[in-house]
């Protein structure tokens, strides 16, 4: 009997903002897919398993042949919703086909740690795409929250916020590591932070 897709937000990453619904589903997978890192924490030994890297149809390919004889179990960092496989599984499956269960963002937890309320922000990814898709232009008491990544460093949005128009004293709110031991976060200026090298990979808020 053919099989659902059960995509499943893992969180931030450290266990405990792992949704209990989430942890029971993962540990009875019989197949499951996810990140090096997830299986490696996460995934059932005994469980057939793929890492997501690259090749996406790969990937696809896996799931596609699994679901031939059950569910199979997708794991995604953060939250299925925003910027994750799910794009793709909706591409080529129907809603009665897959089944999701969401997680807690890194932007979702960047917000909370800086007790910053959340539901007018605008949230964006620039990975894999340039800044000319996303409005950057500045607004009264416009709020972004970005995912940033090696291209898209939190320097460089700065900067490039400024060129669209937000004041050089807006405040940034930068975020690394979320919810591991070794958390880091920072507050600053744009100015300051288009001069200053912080990290690639993280969360970085900015309130006009």
């Amino acid at each position: 009997m053919e099989g659902k897709i059960v995509v499943v937000g893992i969180g931030p990453g450290h266990p405990d903002y792992l949704l209990p619904i989430a942890a029971k589903i993962i540990a009875s997978a019989n197949v499951i897919v996810g990140g090096k890192r997830a299986l490696e924490t996460l995934a059932p030994p005994k469980a057939w398993q793929h890492v997501i890297d690259k090749n996406i149809e790969e990937a696809m390919n896996f799931i596609a042949r699994h679901l031939q004889q059950g569910d199979v179990v997708v794991m995604v960092s953060g939250d299925p919703g925003f910027y994750s496989l799910l794009t793709r599984i909706r591409r080529s499956y129907t809603t009665e086909r897959v089944r999701v269960i969401p997680g807690i963002s890194s932007l979702q937890l960047a917000f909370a740690r800086f007790a910053l309320p959340w539901q007018d922000a605008q949230l964006v990814s620039l990975h894999g795409r340039c800044e000319e898709e996303v409005d950057l232009t500045f607004e009264m008491n416009k709020t972004m929250g970005f995912l940033t990544d090696s291209r898209y460093r939190p320097q460089v949005i700065a900067q490039l916020l400024m060129d669209n128009g937000w004041p050089a004293d807006a405040q940034v709110y930068l975020a690394e590591r979320l919810s591991y031991a070794d958390e880091q976060l920072a507050q600053c200026t744009l100015q300051e932070l288009s001069v200053r090298d912080v990290f690639a990979h993280g969360v970085m808020v900015v309130a006009g």
